[in-house]
């Protein structure tokens, strides 16, 4: 039975948790709150209280929590409220836990942020650096990561994780001055998870994939599409030009015969509850 330790269980590592389990995968998962580690646990999931300060703390880590097979690293990088290198110092603390726990494979949850805003199409060959890079946290994560490694290393680059409690529409409702120009790069909770579990499953190690529906509509068309299927007060006036933008490719993960649920975000379900 393959092992999958999921460093966050929540919006995104709940579901995948969920999912493994149902195939046969033996999982665990860890939160920073002890509160919702003993929610996980009376839900049968094996639960760790695990977090990087940027050092690690918590309970039970050390000889339970990364005995596993394939680590799923899903640790928001709170951009907004620490410096950029407060990421990477995370990072860095848990390769040395991945390394002494000798893991043979990782999967590392980044972010099209990235890819810069250059009014281009963007792909995962595409040469970055921290002169270049739209986020330098994540990317400089992604390399230390990558960087004299014992383990298999696959990159997933997520765009906006919408669907379900997530509208974007909502989020812009009643403002002004919105650009509405630019094309959204959104990919649907489910899929978000379906691919995340396809390469597991397929085995696509030592890969970068893009993880984005095909299609991009513009924001506008998705703000006003949200607004009138779900009655709330779509924006309330658009900027007459666009800011700078960048589609995000979702080719690659294409080609390993992946296929999205929600293709087009002016499809995406969503639930106000």
């Amino acid at each position: 039975m393959t092992r999958v330790s999921i460093i966050g269980l929540g919006w995104l590592g709940k579901p995948l948790a969920t999912i493994l389990q149902k195939e046969g995968f033996e999982v665990k998962g860890s939160s920073t709150s002890p509160e919702k580690v003993a929610v996980l646990q009376s839900q049968g999931i094996k639960a760790f209280q695990f977090q990087l300060n940027p050092y690690p703390q918590g309970l039970g880590y050390h000889t339970l929590f990364f005995d596993t097979d394939i680590l799923f690293v899903n640790i928001p990088p709170k951009s907004r409220t620490m410096p950029e290198t407060f990421h990477p110092e995370q990072i860095k603390f848990l390769k040395e836990l991945i390394v002494q726990a000798r893991v043979q494979k990782v999967i590392y949850v980044s972010s099209t942020s990235v890819y810069p805003d250059h009014c281009q199409l963007a792909k995962e060959e595409d040469v970055l650096d921290e002169d270049n890079t739209g986020n330098r946290s994540l990317l400089a994560a992604e390399k230390l990561l990558a960087k004299d490694r014992t383990y298999d290393l696959s990159i997933i680059r997520y765009g906006g994780l919408l669907g379900v409690d997530r509208i974007p529409g909502r989020y812009f409702s009643g403002k002004e001055n919105v650009d509405g120009n630019a094309p959204v790069n959104y990919i649907h909770q489910e899929d978000a998870v379906n691919v995340a579990y396809w390469i597991i499953v397929k085995q696509l190690w030592n890969e970068t994939f893009n993880a984005v529906a095909p299609l991009h509509p513009t924001r506008k068309e998705v703000f006003e599409k949200n607004a009138a299927d779900l009655g709330f007060p779509p924006p309330k006036s658009y900027a007459s030009s666009s800011g700078p933008w960048k589609e995000i490719a979702a080719d690659k993960i294409l080609t390993t015969g992946f296929r999205f649920k929600f293709s087009d975000p002016l499809d995406f379900s969503y639930s106000l509850q």
